[in-house]
């Protein structure tokens, strides 16, 4: 089981409050996809300019990951937010044991 975090840091002047929610229910899609088991989605209690605004993670069995990838919901992601993001960063990891 792995862990895959997207953290992201949106231009500036985007209301990251407002983008939660459709940001949620897009990646909420996802948990239809076989060996994806949960979603977290969290924001920054930061308002420094230097911090990335949200972080979304998804824990899934790592042979789930090629499917995510080709998913729609991942693609319209990429789509409809990927102008608004200054800055975004991937990683993937294990989970806790």
């Amino acid at each position: 089981m792995m862990e895959h975090y997207i953290i992201v840091k949106f231009t500036e002047g985007t209301d990251v409050k407002a983008l939660v929610g459709p940001v949620h229910a897009i990646f909420e899609e996802t948990l239809s996809i076989p060996g994806i088991h949960s979603l977290d989605i969290r924001t920054s209690n930061s308002d420094i300019a230097n911090r990335y605004d949200l972080m979304i993670i998804i824990t899934m069995d790592q042979e789930a990951l090629p499917a995510y990838a080709a998913s729609e919901p991942h693609l319209r992601w990429k789509r409809e937010y990927g102008d608004r993001i200054a800055g975004k960063a991937i990683f993937d990891c294990d989970t806790a044991r």
